[in-house]
């Protein structure tokens, strides 16, 4: 079917609204009609080259929710008009990593940016000429319709708002779980989130739930530090040196037992500053990108061995997509998780280079693009 979608082209360009040809469900692939689609920072990346697709033209959207619009041959999990969540990283449930556990390192993620498709490794999202278009981590939910493999799909409450769901597509398991999962935050301990975003702010509300003491909130950004107060933050800084004198008081300077990092873009140089504000045998939780390309690092290693410091890579949260979506979005049913508040934007699909401007500003927590009669 043709539809449009929200294309890169070359690094550094905007975003542009072409024409798409999108291909009819195969085995085990489901159809969606999208209802919203989060604007992540990762999204970002591939317009820098953060993170690298293996070809040109992108459609972007990785964070996203619809309904159920058509099955293939085999999907017995769905019916058409389901409600559903994209999640950002397929879950098969029979590879080695699902099977131990790790459903967020499911083999499929191999082929994320690849841009083939699971079911038959063809390319079924087509430009109007016919070029081959690479989608982001095999969904693409920069469009309004899209058809993708059943390991990527989450069933939901159809209670559950479009735009509160889109978020647990990839934003909200990511900085809930690396509080909770990778970070394993303790009731008592003290924690610091480093960039209070969309993630950092579902981090940050991870480790309140979890129990923690007190939680630091740092981003550079004034009015979201002032938002991750009301979040339950217990005090905001602008920069971790700001921060270094206060946490230590509040601390003892025993400092944080665990620090989560999730910052729009990751620096390596950066590393070594965040592990200072880690507690002895405490552990410094990496969740945000950087650049693939990039591989230096400043950490001192003598203090990393002697203070016996950990730190620890994230993705995902160590989320398990199937599992966690649906409880995250009963938490936020039943009161205990605020998503609603971290919505600060809705736009339209031709919005999104309006969107991504107020991203990089400052101006949201987390933008949705919300679809309507007109793009259906």
């Amino acid at each position: 079917m043709k539809t449009k979608g929200a294309l890169l082209r070359e690094l550094n360009s905007p975003w542009a609204i072409e024409e798409i040809e999108i291909g009819d469900p195969k085995a085990h692939e489901v159809k969606i009609k999208m209802e919203a689609a989060g604007m992540c920072h990762s999204d970002h990346h591939l317009m820098t080259g953060g993170i690298p697709m293996a070809g040109f033209p992108i459609l972007g959207g990785h964070e996203g929710a619809g309904v159920v619009a058509e099955v293939g041959e085999g999907v017995t999990d769905f019916a058409v008009g389901d409600h559903v969540v994209l999640s950002f990283i397929p879950s098969c449930g029979k590879c080695k990593s699902c099977r131990a556990g790790l459903a967020n390192l499911c083999d499929f993620g191999a082929m994320l940016l690849q841009g083939e498709a699971v079911s038959d490794h063809t390319f079924r999202i087509h430009t109007a000429s016919g070029e081959n278009v690479y989608p982001m981590t095999l969904l693409g939910t920069f469009s309004p319709y899209m058809v993708v493999h059943e390991a990527s799909v989450v069933k939901i409450d159809k209670e559950i708002p479009f735009e509160v769901a889109a978020l647990c597509g990839c934003g909200i398991p990511t900085g809930y779980g690396s509080s909770t999962r990778s970070g394993d935050v303790r009731p008592g301990e003290d924690v610091a989130i480093v960039g209070v975003g969309g993630v950092g702010t579902a981090a940050l509300q991870g480790a309140v739930i979890a129990g923690a003491r007190n939680v630091f909130a740092i981003d550079p950004v004034e009015w979201k530090r002032e938002q991750a107060l009301k979040f339950g933050a217990t005090q905001a800084f602008a920069s971790v040196e700001e921060a270094m004198n206060e946490i230590g008081a509040a601390t003892e300077w025993g400092m944080c037992q665990k620090v989560i990092v999730t910052v729009g873009e990751v620096h390596g140089s950066d590393v070594d500053t965040w592990m200072s504000i880690t507690a002895k045998a405490g552990t410094c939780v990496l969740t945000g990108m950087g650049n693939m390309m990039e591989n230096q690092v400043t950490l001192n290693l003598s203090m990393l061995t002697l203070l016996q410091k950990n730190l620890q890579g994230s993705i995902f949260g160590g989320a398990n997509p199937k599992l966690d979506i649906p409880l995250l979005l009963s938490m936020y049913k039943a009161g205990k998780l605020n998503i609603a508040d971290m919505i600060t934007r809705q736009y339209r699909l031709d919005q999104i280079n309006e969107g991504y401007t107020d991203m990089l500003e400052g101006r949201n927590i987390r933008g949705v693009i919300r679809y309507t009669e007109e793009d259906w």
